[in-house]
């Protein structure tokens, strides 16, 4: 479970609000802003502080992973429990992505953004995009699962795949609790390993108001705000639409089961800022299931669902997906009928996993998409990339929430969230909480908890 002494946080005292990181972050994106701004090239050129930053953390995802999911699983015994909570996050992620690409699709055809441009498509740049539409043909459903079984068993670490280093975690966990007695002194040296590295991750978010800074400075001096300006109504309708998503799809979802998106966006808005400030939620990941740990998730559900979560569970890239899409035809006046646009939801449905985990993923399966649906094309793209940058921070704030939302629930739904710690760590009492539907259970083996 959690260790505050290994994370050197004071479990007790409080620092004052200017002194704590989510207000230093803060500080360090508007000074990023006002620098890119005023000074765009000198903005431009402190990208490598954000990079560097980002690095930082990427250099101990794959241990962090690791070692929260072997210990975990070692610790369970119950190795039935693995197959069940991963069933329950599938079928959590597969719901909720594609009803995030419903909504992308429904909230585009009644605002309808790029309507209006009237753009020509013999004058769109079709090479401006032609990385991601090489990308986008090199990614296969096939490709993809193969890629998750690494070369050796060392080289997920090396090259810092995540769904490779889970794949490695979750036989080498099972391999220990199937050894049992045995493994134990191997169990102990990874879970004091672990606090090893998670004291290190607190060490490195000392970084974070460097990296958020200078990620943001590049931001605004490379792109300007200007890119804002000229194609506004689509970037508001992406932003709105991700943030009723939140407050109200995934709200219900929290308030269903027993506590407030507000709250939990309080509790995490440290990270939030880091992603924002970075256009990366891997920045803050550690972090992350540093937290859910902290309110109450168990080690075991946290290391599960996180981490294949943020190669499933995307729902702003799945929201910016289709409203990206239909974007593009209606700025060049192109009219999709309802088969068209189920045809490209379904596409979507299978490209946003078969490009899971790929930086830029968002970019790659939109052209995945549109290159099997021919009504729109890919040159198209050419029309949003000056904005997607300002895209991705939304993209990525909403990705965040939405697997920080699915791991407590998925944690619910198997019996492994610690009430009390959940409501403490959240600021709010305790109270009579009605179980969440479960998918794997049918009508009569759902009942109601109570928090102690």
């Amino acid at each position: 479970m959690y260790h505050p002494a290994a994370t050197g946080e004071a479990p007790v005292a409080r620092r004052p609000f200017y002194r704590s990181l989510y207000f230093i972050v803060l500080l360090a994106i508007v000074a990023g802003g006002t620098v890119g701004h005023f000074w765009p090239d000198f903005g431009e050129s402190l990208k490598p502080l954000g990079d560097a930053f980002i690095k930082l953390v990427k250099m101990i995802i794959a241990p962090v992973i690791f070692l929260t999911i072997a210990t975990g699983i070692a610790g369970m015994r119950d190795l039935g429990k693995v197959g069940r909570v991963a069933a329950k996050a599938f079928a959590y992620f597969f719901f909720f992505s594609t009803l995030a690409l419903i909504i992308g699709l429904v909230i585009a055809n009644v605002v309808q953004p790029g309507r209006g441009l009237n753009i020509d498509p013999a004058s769109l740049n079709a090479g401006a995009v032609s990385q991601y539409t090489a990308a986008a043909h090199d990614t296969t459903i096939v490709g993809f699962l193969m890629g998750i079984i690494p070369t050796t068993l060392v080289s997920a670490f090396s090259e810092g795949n995540i769904l490779q280093t889970l794949f490695v975690a979750i036989l080498f966990g099972i391999a220990m609790a199937m050894v049992g007695d045995a493994a134990a002194p191997v169990h102990r040296a990874l879970d004091a390993l672990s606090q090893i590295m998670f004291k290190l991750v607190a060490i490195l978010m000392k970084a974070a108001p460097v990296g958020a800074f200078g990620a943001f400075a590049f931001t605004i001096g490379a792109y300007g705000i200007g890119a804002i300006a000229n194609l506004a109504a689509l970037i508001a309708t992406f932003y709105l639409t991700s943030f009723v998503f939140v407050i109200g799809v995934l709200g219900a979802v929290c308030w269903a089961s027993g506590f407030s998106i507000f709250k939990l966006i309080s509790y995490l808005k440290e990270e939030m800022l880091l992603v924002l400030g970075t256009s990366s939620s891997e920045a803050a990941l550690p972090s992350l299931m540093q937290k859910l740990e902290r309110a109450g998730a168990k080690r075991s559900v946290v290391g599960l669902v996180v981490p294949t979560g943020y190669s499933f569970n995307l729902d702003g890239t799945n929201i910016y997906m289709t409203m990206a899409a239909l974007f593009i035809a209606q700025a060049m006046n192109i009219e999709l009928s309802l088969q068209d646009q189920i045809l490209l939801l379904l596409v979507a449905m299978l490209s946003s996993k078969g490009a899971a985990g790929i930086t830029g993923a968002g970019f790659i399966t939109l052209a995945a998409t549109l290159a099997v649906v021919p009504s729109v094309p890919i040159a198209g793209m050419a029309l949003i990339l000056g904005i997607d940058r300002f895209m991705s921070e939304c993209r990525a704030l909403t990705n965040f929430v939405g697997n920080a939302v699915a791991t407590l629930v998925v944690a619910r739904w198997e019996g492994e969230l610690d009430q009390a710690a959940l409501h403490s760590a959240l600021g709010s009492g305790p109270k009579a909480l009605a179980a969440p539907p479960d998918p794997a259970a049918g009508p009569g083996d759902r009942d109601v908890v109570t928090a102690d």
